[in-house]
């Protein structure tokens, strides 16, 4: 006996609801997402503070260790949107855990890589696979949790455990270099992604879009060459001329790229990116804000590793330490962002993450024109070593800053939707800051590119310059946040 269509799609609709999960069993699952979303920012930035250690051992310079960096997040950020539509289609259980398999097996295959292209490649592949489990974890988590309350409460803790875990990576990157090499770095991910399956095997359910989208491949396809044209002139323009005949190739495809990616998208009926949504005020300066959270880490993490492992000598492990201020600020701001958040809005954490950054930033500019990077300094210029406590601070307003943007930035963006439109817009949000984490190691790769140890120092003020200025954007997004 056969059944039509119709038939099933009126007995399907007929067919009970699962019951709701438990207490117990809804923070289960936010906590086996948690880890996975743990990983995905830990490998933004863990890799960071062992370029130095990458670059001697494979044999190569600046512009390829930024090609290290920028494969895992390019391809993270063009592929977060269709990874959510997919999950949405064939079970987001499902594509979390297939996410998880790749993203280890391409860890392995990164502490492997017997040179600095293969290393790239299997980088873009942890990027395959971390872009099934940020905004999948997310949507698995706002399908668990069906009260709004409820739900806002665990959307900062979402957020405070993707701050922690960039701020964390340079400590955990800085220790395993300097004890284990810097292959480690790749290993460690290992053990936690077995974890990460049998746990959500055992409590995550499955679950669907009642409506799953069609994929949009031309949307896809034009999106990923926008992100990757704009990446590419951003580290290759250093070297080969801003006003060079490839340069300008490039500006050409990204705009082009850009162009048609918005005329495809307004012309399909079920397009990749929700491009109404950035009609909102508060949604549009929210991903913007993201963007500009995440361009100031890393500019920041960047030029600190540089300047103090190649114009002051020190080993991985002190420079991961150095950075342990940042994430003393963050661990400790950010579940308090979330409980701001939860309790009156997210207006007044944004204004403290905006002054905080604004703050941090000023500060490591201005000691980009005290500090000397040679041993001892002369003249009134101070040394690096007399400074330290000028950089550990700066590090701490950073670190402040950024845990408390995190959890308000989210809030904003699906702050006000419903659940089936909340996934799209954190899977935008999600892609804002992995574009912003490009943008800035591409940033701060330009500007240490070719420069002498002893100038590195010098070579940094224009990024400390960007830094302060993500900061002062945050008061705009504190603006918005207010009008909505």
């Amino acid at each position: 006996m056969t059944t039509s269509p119709a038939t099933a799609t009126t007995a399907a609709a007929a067919a009970p609801a699962p019951p709701p999960l438990s207490a117990r069993r809804r923070w289960t699952v936010l906590a086996v997402c948690a880890l996975s979303l743990f990983l995905v920012g830990l490998d933004t930035t863990i890799v960071n503070v062992g370029l130095p250690a990458i670059g001697h051992g494979l044999g190569v310079g600046t512009r390829d260790l930024e090609w290290i960096v920028d494969a895992y997040t390019v391809v993270l950020a063009s592929l977060l949107i269709s990874a959510g539509a997919l999950a949405d289609r064939f079970g987001r259980r499902r594509v979390f855990q297939c996410g998880l398999v790749v993203f280890g097996l391409a860890s392995l295959v990164c502490a492997l890589a017997p040179s600095a292209g293969a290393l790239v490649a299997a980088r873009a592949l942890q990027g395959v696979g971390a872009s099934m489990l940020s905004p999948v974890a997310l949507a698995i988590v706002v399908n668990a949790m069906p009260d709004p309350r409820e739900r806002a409460r665990a959307i900062g803790v979402w957020a405070s455990v993707f701050g922690l875990s960039m701020a964390a990576g340079p400590v955990t990157g800085g220790a395993l270099v300097s004890a284990l090499g810097w292959r480690s770095v790749f290993w460690v991910n290992v053990p936690v992604v077995l974890v990460a399956v049998l746990l959500s095997a055992r409590f995550v359910p499955e679950s669907r879009a009642p409506r799953a989208r069609r994929p949009d491949l031309p949307g896809q396809l034009l999106l990923t060459l926008a992100v990757c044209a704009t990446v590419a002139v951003l580290i290759e323009g250093p070297r080969i001329g801003w006003g060079s005949p490839w340069a300008l190739a490039g500006y050409a495809a990204a705009a082009a790229a850009t162009t048609g990616f918005v005329l495809a998208e307004r012309g399909r009926e079920e397009p990749l990116m929700d491009l109404g949504l950035f009609r909102r005020p508060a949604f549009s300066t929210a991903a913007l804000g993201a963007v500009a959270v995440f361009v100031a880490l890393t500019v920041t993490l960047l030029l600190t590793t540089f300047q103090l492992q190649h114009a002051r000598g020190w080993t991985p492990l002190a420079a991961g330490l150095a950075s342990l201020p940042m994430a003393l600020g963050a661990t400790v701001c950010a579940p308090l962002s979330g409980a701001l958040v939860g309790r009156g809005g997210p207006r007044r954490p944004l204004l403290l993450a905006a002054w905080f950054t604004t703050a941090g930033g000023a500060l490591l500019l201005l000691r980009a024109f005290l500090v000397d990077d040679a041993p001892h300094g002369a003249d009134g210029v101070l040394s690096g070593v007399a400074d330290l406590p000028g950089l550990l601070l700066a590090l701490l307003l950073l670190g402040v800053g950024f845990g408390f943007a995190n959890a308000p930035i989210t809030n904003t963006a699906v702050g006000g939707l419903p659940a089936d439109r909340a996934g799209v817009a954190g899977a935008i949000t999600s892609t804002a800051r992995q574009l912003g984490s490009a943008v800035g190691i591409a940033i701060a790769g330009g500007l240490v590119a070719g420069a002498a140890p002893a100038g590195l120092t010098a070579a940094s003020r224009t990024g400390w310059v960007v830094v302060t200025a993500c900061g002062l954007f945050l008061l705009v997004v504190a603006r918005a946040a207010r009008r909505r």
